[in-house]
């Protein structure tokens, strides 16, 4: 079992010590946390993937699911550690530095990250303009989810205020979305319906054991798209409620929750619906809701997929411009993208760079291959978060803080690193989204240091 961990010896007093040390105010406790971190884990992942879930593996849906949450947890134990010994705002950026001493390293780990968001985002702007949409307007998919980017934009814009309270209501309509798919398909499998001989049925592309291993594997690096967000919740640190103790619990709790409402979901749906009719849905859990031979309307369970899909856009936006607002603070991306609205306070040039990346993202991209794109890029760093773990247990700190059993984060850095592999039978096209936003990063951080090195000179 995990345990907590105690040195009296330590070296390095600065770091991580939960009361003070931060001008931020400490608001969140125990429970709100717990929920901010299920609310940042459900969305799009669940209501607008299962169904290009099912198309990698078929009937054996909840297979891929319990896999990613097997991850999940595994990479949520490391967080816990480093959180609980780091509570600082930064997240896989803080732990990335301190474990390797590498500014390049550590700007491509949060870059990274950003560009997560954007993709996870965009899925979701995709998913909010298809077929949840189509079951109350017919209206062109691609110029729906422009719009909705553009208008996430302006709520973004308008102040962190409206966009957490935004937040919390979006939670509460999404898990009761999630709720009411789950109560359809209880009473319909009791009531006779629904095939349970589907549950084992693996289909992938080619019949060879190899084949049907990468296949697995590539649904389940597109099912732990499903799981992203917990990672997001460690740079509430500052504003926790000594972190050190809350995090770890809630961590746990939030990523076992909602694993468990996804990987029940996953089943309901592969027993009443085939898979080759989730694969070609863009809102495969209306399809559960229509299957379950319940007259519950179709109609008002769209409007709830579509507030949840919201929601989950939201959080990656606001994550996304917020990250490129505190790296140019650092110094290292342009200072001009630190600029915030005089009155609003906000980061108008990061929201407005990521908001012209999301859209770029949605008119070249579709659902899938934005979340494998997600889920790709997180699996990258939480394979170098997993490994930091390890690195900085060298490392002491004064106060009390949950240490992980060491064969976790070893299982997890091999697990996340052979889900981000070719192995995973993923799309080429994910390679080269992936590559091009990083390179763009790149690009950003030379342009940088060349205007920084030409003013130095000049001093």
């Amino acid at each position: 079992m995990p345990e907590s961990h105690e040195t009296p010896d330590a070296k390095t007093p600065s770091d991580g010590a939960p009361a003070g040390g931060t001008p931020l105010v400490r608001a969140i406790g125990p429970k709100l946390l717990v929920f901010f971190i299920i609310g940042d884990i459900l969305g799009t992942g669940i209501y607008a993937t299962t169904g290009k879930v099912a198309g990698k593996v078929g009937g054996a849906l909840w297979l891929p699911f319990v896999i990613g949450f097997a991850v999940a947890l595994l990479t949520a134990a490391s967080y816990a550690e480093l959180v609980g010994k780091y509570p600082r705002a930064a997240g896989a950026a803080l732990y990335t530095q301190r474990a390797f001493k590498m500014p390049f390293l550590t700007f491509i780990v949060a870059f990274m990250v950003m560009c997560s968001g954007l993709s996870s985002a965009s899925a979701a702007a995709l998913a909010f303009a298809g077929d949840y949409l189509s079951a109350l307007v017919d209206a062109p998919s691609t110029l729906i989810a422009i719009l909705f980017v553009l208008a996430l934009a302006a709520l973004n814009l308008r102040g962190v205020s409206e966009s957490v309270k935004t937040n919390v209501v979006l939670t509460l309509v999404e898990l009761t979305g999630l709720v009411i798919v789950l109560a359809i398909g209880v009473y319909a499998v009791f009531a006779g319906e629904g095939d349970p001989g589907r549950l084992g049925e693996i289909h992938t592309t080619g019949g060879t054991g190899y084949a049907v291993l990468t296949g697995v594997m590539g649904a389940a690096a597109l099912g732990f798209f499903a799981f992203v967000g917990f990672e997001d919740s460690v740079n509430m640190a500052e504003e926790t409620v000594d972190p050190s103790r809350s995090f770890p619990r809630a961590l746990f709790i939030g990523v076992a929750v909602t694993g468990t409402i996804y990987v029940l979901v996953a089943l309901i749906s592969s027993l009443l619906v085939d898979f080759r009719v989730l694969e070609k849905s863009t809102g495969p859990l209306l399809e559960v809701v229509k299957a379950g031979g319940v007259s519950f309307p179709p109609e008002l369970f769209a409007v709830i997929a579509l507030f949840a899909v919201s929601n989950s856009a939201l959080i990656n936006i606001m994550m996304a411009s917020r990250l490129c607002y505190g790296m140019a603070n650092e110094g290292i991306l342009p200072a001009v993208m630190g600029r915030v609205l005089p009155r609003r306070r906000t980061p108008v040039v990061g929201i407005v760079f990521v908001t012209l990346l999301a859209v770029a993202l949605v008119s070249t991209g579709e659902i899938e291959g934005l979340g494998d794109t997600t889920s790709f890029l997180l699996l990258c760093v939480f394979a170098v978060v997993n490994i930091a773990v390890l690195v900085l247990r060298k490392e002491r700190v004064e106060h009390h803080h949950f240490r992980t059993p060491t064969v976790l984060p070893v299982v997890g850095a091999v697990a996340t690193i052979l889900l981000a592999s070719p192995l995973a039978d993923r799309a080429a096209d994910v390679y080269v989204r992936a590559g091009v936003l990083v390179a763009l990063g790149i690009a950003l951080w030379a342009v940088n240091r060349a205007f920084l090195g030409i003013a130095a000179r000049r001093r």
